[in-house]
């Protein structure tokens, strides 16, 4: 049987490894079907930093998580073999080398055949990642549950930051435009076209006040239809909720979407053939209380229990 994570009943929650659900730290993705890695960056923010502590606060509140979901039966620890690879050794003065040494981390680990599932940070980590996971599966369908599409063309004079990553995959053709659905976009803009010239490319796009109110179960139905058995990473950003459920961002936007309407979209989503996803944009200092990574460690939680092979008892 794989391994499982420490049992809160065997070492108090508020001690032992600080991993991802205190899973076993590994060198090697070696053996693994799932490694959590974190990418503790900031440097490709716009406006409030802070990102780079999300990877150690999301593993400090993932402590909390127990390894069985009781509402959907998902076992995952019961036939995926589970680690925390530990974090990119970034380098915190250069947005470039840090992208460049995303990319080769991942290239390294993705010479085994396992899942990554990444902790950020902020979103400009997730382009490198692509960049990997095409080398790997060719380019792939996308799921980018957001408040901002963050297909901006430049910040600063910079092309690569965390409001430009998905204007740089399509150009690069790390995703299947067509395949490519976003989430919960929302707020203001640059110019009138900042949420549409996307659409253009193909991109699927569902603003946010489509779906107040409303469950996100059968947007989640159509997604899966629409992507088959295509290989599928998932990106997840914690702006995407409301303020009031996730305060602990760097870019947050009111109107957004619920806890609730987050767990239908993900547990809607098992049947894909997911390949990789990210928890981003979690920034502690802007939640003292911690239960912004809260939330998205068990957002984590949930997208690891719809992954290929996860039994449900």
């Amino acid at each position: 049987m794989p391994t499982m994570p420490i049992s809160g009943n065997d070492l108090a929650r508020f001690s032992g490894p600080q991993t991802f659900m205190r899973l076993p730290q590994v060198d090697s993705a070696k053996g693994l079907n799932v490694g959590f890695i974190g990418v503790p960056m900031d440097i490709g923010t716009s406006w409030r930093s802070g990102t780079r502590m999300g990877p150690k606060q999301i593993r400090e509140q993932s402590a909390m998580i127990r390894p069985y979901n009781i509402q959907t039966g998902a076992a995952p620890f019961d036939a995926l073999e589970c680690g925390d690879l530990g974090d990119v050794a970034i380098n915190t003065f250069s947005l470039s080398d840090t992208i460049r040494l995303i990319t080769e981390v991942y290239d390294a680990h993705l010479k085994h055949d396992f899942t990554p599932m990444s902790l950020g940070g902020d979103h400009s980590m997730t382009l490198p990642i692509l960049r990997s996971i095409a080398k790997k599966h060719g380019p792939v369908a996308l799921v980018h549950v957001d408040a901002h599409a963050d297909v901006n063309d430049e910040m600063f004079g910079e092309r690569e930051t965390h409001g430009t990553v998905f204007r740089r995959a399509y150009e690069e053709g790390l995703i299947v435009p067509e395949k490519v659905f976003q989430i919960g976009l929302r707020g203001t803009g640059y110019t009138a076209d900042d949420f549409t010239e996307a659409a253009g490319w193909g991109f699927n796009q569902h603003l946010a006040h489509e779906f107040w109110h409303k469950s996100l179960t059968p947007l989640a139905a159509d997604i899966k239809a629409k992507i088959g058995n295509h290989k599928t990473y998932i990106s997840y950003d914690i702006d995407s909720l409301d303020p009031s459920f996730a305060p602990g961002t760097g870019t947050p936007e009111i109107g957004g979407l619920t806890t609730m309407q987050a767990m239908e979209l993900i547990r809607g989503l098992r049947g894909l053939n997911i390949v990789g996803c990210d928890m981003v944009e979690v920034s502690p200092p802007y939640d003292t209380s911690g239960n912004t990574a809260l939330t998205a460690a068990n957002l984590m939680f949930e997208l690891l229990s719809i992954l290929p092979n996860v039994p449900y008892r």
